[in-house]
């Protein structure tokens, strides 16, 4: 007989939670990414308990009134194949309603979720290795802040469904020793950005957008060049074969591959210009 689940929105204080359970399954989530994350979408977080005893979790974070993103999706190991995750998923479904809805499957996963809707659009795949950079002494390059905030929540429209004004807020501030940032400028505009921050193996360098293969080679070696001689990943969208290609030249190397998959109209993103993206976690 199957225990009743009580499901319930998670607090501020209990974000690490999910993070933690991320960790345990071998996602290696940012040490400070709890912060970012529930500045997206404060009602988004959700875990599922029997007896008062947490057994699962999952986000659905709302951007706006017209996208969402589903992520962080685990039940404990002795808890699952019992119906528990179901219910936690129909939940998160319902809490996003009719929102063109985004998440990052690993393969054995997609069937699943096309059973729910979803259409798997293109792989993500996620390049490993040691940077053998030094940061580049470009004018150019702006160290990520407050002053340039706006023009950074601006230029990131063009690449996310939807405004994540609060989340960029954060995943950009300055004020963290684990996290680092560069705007390329030029001319007074930016012209692509990228951010560094310290994960539990290693650093991920996600996002990093940029208009050109220039750029982005650039904005990596400012990047990875803070970081030099320990282990940079980026999750690195494959339609962009300039992006395979900084990988390769930087020697990184594939590790394991997610598909981005939707349910609902697929935004018209500038994949080509996307050489990594934010997080598995929230898009």
């Amino acid at each position: 007989m199957t225990a009743d689940l009580t499901i319930r929105p998670l607090r501020g204080d209990e974000i690490h939670i999910p993070l933690n359970m991320a960790q345990e399954e071998g996602w290696n989530p940012g040490l400070e990414d709890g912060p970012a994350f529930f500045a997206a979408d404060p009602t988004g977080y959700f875990a599922g308990e029997i007896d008062g005893k947490l057994i699962n979790v999952i986000s659905a974070v709302r951007y706006g009134d017209a996208f969402g993103f589903i992520g962080l999706y685990i039940c404990k190991r002795e808890f699952r194949t019992r119906g528990y995750g179901h219910q936690i998923w129909d939940h998160a479904m319902s809490y996003l309603g009719s929102r063109v809805i985004g998440l990052d499957a690993v393969n054995e996963q997609t069937a699943s979720y096309a059973e729910h809707g979803f259409k798997s659009i293109y792989r993500n795949i996620r390049q490993t290795g040691i940077s053998l950079c030094d940061t580049p002494m470009d004018p150019r390059l702006a160290p990520l802040g407050q002053g340039l905030y706006p023009s950074i929540r601006d230029y990131d429209l063009e690449f996310f469904p939807a405004p994540r004004t609060e989340f960029l807020q954060l995943w950009t501030a300055p004020m963290l020793e684990t996290r680092r940032g560069f705007a390329f400028v030029e001319d007074g505009s930016v012209h692509g950005y990228g951010v560094i921050r310290q994960c539990h193996e290693g650093y991920k360098i996600g996002p990093l957008f940029a208009e050109t293969p220039e750029i982005a080679d650039t904005l990596f070696r400012a990047l990875a060049g803070q970081v030099k001689g320990q282990m940079v990943i980026l999750d690195t969208p494959e339609p962009n074969a300039a992006a395979l290609l900084l990988a390769e030249r930087y020697e990184l190397s594939p590790e394991f591959e997610t598909f981005r998959m939707y349910r609902g109209a697929v935004p018209d993103l500038p994949l080509d210009q996307m050489y990594g993206i934010t997080t598995f976690e929230l898009g």
